[in-house]
């Protein structure tokens, strides 16, 4: 959840730590703050909200350092204030140490402390873990690596950590536990680690992603090394970055969601490119293609996920039941893992999540694999957690997705999961030829599509300043159609703070239309299909009890356009694949509510981009 972000070498490490800072703060905007080591002395800089704020406290303040480590918030424990803020310093002031994750047995290692003499300033978890720190270091005589090494024998729970000591001023130390943490290797022997890749892409593309229990040392005379909890010396894996800086910026946009909702047909077609060809009559997703036989003859699919990736795999469900025939099963990742799940070797996990390191999802995918299950993943972060731990799997290719209401990502997981059934129906044999060819062609055509979609944001945008005073909403969808009605609630809620409720149509007379009257906008997913006259009849009934009815159909209809008060027409598709176009408008509407409403778009309250804590 919290961003974290470090830098030793020759240069001044504050404009770097704040600038990285200001790219991860789509992770936690509670509090900022920085540490940074100037001759011997540990300047500490904290303040409560964005980092904008810990940049105007700095101001005419001494931000000299060539070493430093900074970190923006998403709160757990304690109120997001002051004091609360990252980093937090040992007693004497010689240890910084910022944090992103959850130290479970924070409680009894604080009575431990306390009985030592320790005194804690803040309400936080992370203000235990450098007090420990600092303790072993002192009555153990040891290097500062061994005593973070030593403390984190002690710690339950999830970090990535870094920690920054005015008696080792040419080091850093950083650890990481199911907590996303990368170290960047600079070209004049200078280090950059960061919770992603995001605030590293612009001074070097060669990382090293850390895995589960390691810790890595970067020192400006002994370069990098890594060695786990054990003490045992591990080799660096280098990669090589293929993101680009200007994916990072929003390139003319207001926003990063407008942004990101843009790009959806670059990046629904960077999906599918190399994994189809329509006029080949052909599908082939790489990176599953040694698992799928295994696939078809399972007993079952599990599709585990969070947010808008459970929704996504909604979709996915009626996608490869109707069309491969394979049984699926859709949790929550949050609930899977406790509910003691049946779960066997010859059963198939797929995990979906736009980050791959979703706390949740990584602790069911956990599970799984203990019960021999073959695991999969689809994410769209080349080398996160998810991928590094999974059998296989596939990218989305969606590119950076920096707002924090996911966009892009979920028509880019939807697509993958299309290809997937595609794939799987084609092998097995359960879609005629032509049936697989017609789909391949219509798949092809999304793109196209989805522009002519945007191309309404005028109209769309109209449609948002009547209900932008709403109070309450409700969407309704049949077949795939209902994730989408999900999907577009969700948004709503996220990011103008509107109480919204997605529903099955038909569900809506088993409860919910208690609450329609004239001022309740309902929004439909009305398009061609075999459903039609069934949402067409869920429409009469908001009609009587008069709600006011936003419809989304397919061009040239005429029967929803005499009832509703609205309508949003997209391109005919196949409606199997109706989810990747009617989601557009749904996503527009609740950007254009938010900025009527004057909510921060990117950035909405309480929430953060990637949940690495449970």
């Amino acid at each position: 959840m919290c961003g974290i972000v470090a830098y030793i070498g020759k240069k001044e490490a504050y404009p770097i730590v704040v600038k990285g800072l200001k790219r991860l703060e789509y992770r936690g905007y509670d509090s900022a703050g920085v540490a940074l080591l100037d001759q011997g002395t540990i300047n500490l800089y904290k303040r409560q909200g964005k980092v904008a704020n810990l940049e105007a406290f700095t101001e005419g303040k001494n931000i000299n350092g060539h070493a430093g480590i900074g970190h923006t918030r998403w709160a757990t424990h304690g109120l997001p204030n002051d004091v609360n803020a990252h980093p937090h310093t040992s007693t004497d002031g010689k240890i910084a140490l910022i944090h992103n994750g959850i130290i479970e047995n924070y409680g009894p290692l604080k009575e431990e402390l306390m009985s030592r003499g320790y005194e804690f300033k803040s309400e936080t978890d992370t203000e235990v873990l450098v007090h420990l720190i600092d303790d072993i270091q002192k009555n153990e005589n040891v290097s500062i690596a061994e005593a973070v090494r030593l403390a984190l024998h002690s710690v339950v729970g999830a970090y990535a950590i870094v920690v920054l000591s005015k008696e080792n001023p040419n080091q850093l130390v950083a650890a990481r536990k199911s907590s996303p943490l990368v170290v960047g290797i600079g070209k004049d022997g200078d280090f950059f680690l960061a919770s992603d890749a995001t605030p590293i892409i612009e001074y070097t593309k060669r990382v090293v992603y850390l895995e589960d229990e390691e810790i890595a040392v970067v020192d400006l005379n002994d370069g990098l090394k890594i060695f786990n909890i054990g003490n045992q010396e591990v080799t660096p894996y280098v990669q090589q970055l293929e993101m680009q800086l200007e994916a990072l910026e929003k390139g003319g946009y207001e926003h990063f969601m407008m942004k990101e909702i843009y790009e959806q047909p670059r990046s629904i077609t960077d999906c599918f490119r190399g994994r189809m060809n329509a006029a080949e009559g052909w599908v082939t997703l790489g990176g599953i293609k040694e698992y799928e036989q295994k696939i078809i003859n399972a007993p079952r699919i599990i599709m585990i996920a969070c947010g808008t990736s459970w929704h996504a795999c909604l979709v996915g469900e009626y996608l490869i039941e109707d069309l491969a025939r394979i049984n699926v099963e859709v949790e929550y990742a949050s609930e899977f893992r406790y509910r003691n799940p049946i779960i066997n070797e010859n059963d198939v996990i797929l995990a979906v999540s736009q980050s791959g390191e979703t706390a949740d999802t990584m602790a069911a995918l956990e599970l799984a694999k203990s019960k021999g299950a073959t695991i999969l993943g689809i994410c769209n972060v080349v080398g996160s957690s998810i991928s590094r731990i999974t059998d296989a799997g596939s990218y989305t290719h969606a590119g950076p997705e920096i707002g924090v209401a996911s966009t892009k990502a979920f028509t880019a997981q939807v697509t993958v999961l299309t290809l997937m059934a595609l794939s799987l129906a084609h092998k097995k044999g359960s879609i005629s030829e032509t049936k697989f060819h017609t789909l391949l062609t219509e798949l092809e055509a999304i793109p196209e599509k989805v522009q002519r979609i945007l191309e309404k944001n005028t109209h769309i945008e109209s449609i948002a300043s009547v209900y932008k005073d709403a109070t309450n909403a409700l969407y309704l969808g049949r077949g795939s159609s209902f994730p989408v009605a999900l999907e577009g609630a969700l948004k709503l809620k996220e990011i103008s703070y509107i109480h919204a409720e997605g529903y099955p149509a038909a569900e809506m007379k088993h409860g919910p239309i208690a609450l329609i009257d004239e001022e309740m906008p309902v929004f439909v997913i009305a398009t061609k299909g075999t459903s039609y006259e069934k949402v067409v009849s869920n429409i009469q009934e908001v009609k009587a009890r008069k709600g006011k009815i936003i419809a989304i159909v397919t061009e040239g209809d005429t029967q929803v356009r005499d009832l509703a008060d609205h309508i949003i027409e997209i391109p005919e598709t196949d409606e199997h694949l109706v989810p990747l176009l009617a989601t557009i408008p749904l996503q527009l509407l609740s950007y254009h509510i938010a900025v009527m409403r004057n909510c921060n778009v990117d950035q909405p309250r309480n929430l953060a981009k990637s949940v690495t804590v449970e």
